[in-house]
């Protein structure tokens, strides 16, 4: 295990507060703990972006299935990136709305492009992408 280091910051005392209240609803042990995951998920995201070696990923969308052809388009576009599309998983939350979690593997900035592809797509409400590397 590496060294600890202590090291002090300084912020304003409603975003300490707010994030007093994140420390307690993550059920982090301490605000340490939080920093440290905060830190780690931030730094994978920056190397993500910037890793020339492959990424895996997860992007998440929802949508709504009644819209004309959002299906289609979906299907469509993962079909054209077949060789980064590893699987999907598909959730119905209502009547009118599904999730999707499509597990990509590829480098970084064609996953970026892939999710960026999908999320413009009309009738999706959201969509986020969470990539990692073993290399971090």
């Amino acid at each position: 295990m590496s060294d600890i280091v202590r090291f002090t910051i300084s912020v304003e005392k409603e975003l300490l507060d707010a994030f007093e209240h994140f420390v307690q609803q993550g059920k982090f042990a301490t605000r340490s703990e939080a920093v440290r995951q905060l830190m780690h998920e931030a730094l994978t995201r920056q190397f993500c972006k910037t890793a020339v070696g492959e990424a895996s990923g997860i992007l998440t969308l929802v949508y709504d299935h009644h819209r004309t052809q959002v299906q289609r388009k979906l299907i469509q576009l993962q079909h054209e990136n077949v060789h980064c599309v590893l699987a999907t998983l598909h959730v119905h939350l209502d009547h009118d709305h599904c999730m999707e979690a499509i597990a990509l593997r590829g480098k970084p900035d064609v996953l970026e492009n892939i999710a960026s592809s999908l999320r413009g797509i009309k009738g999706v409400a959201k969509g986020e992408l969470v990539m990692a590397t073993v290399d971090r």
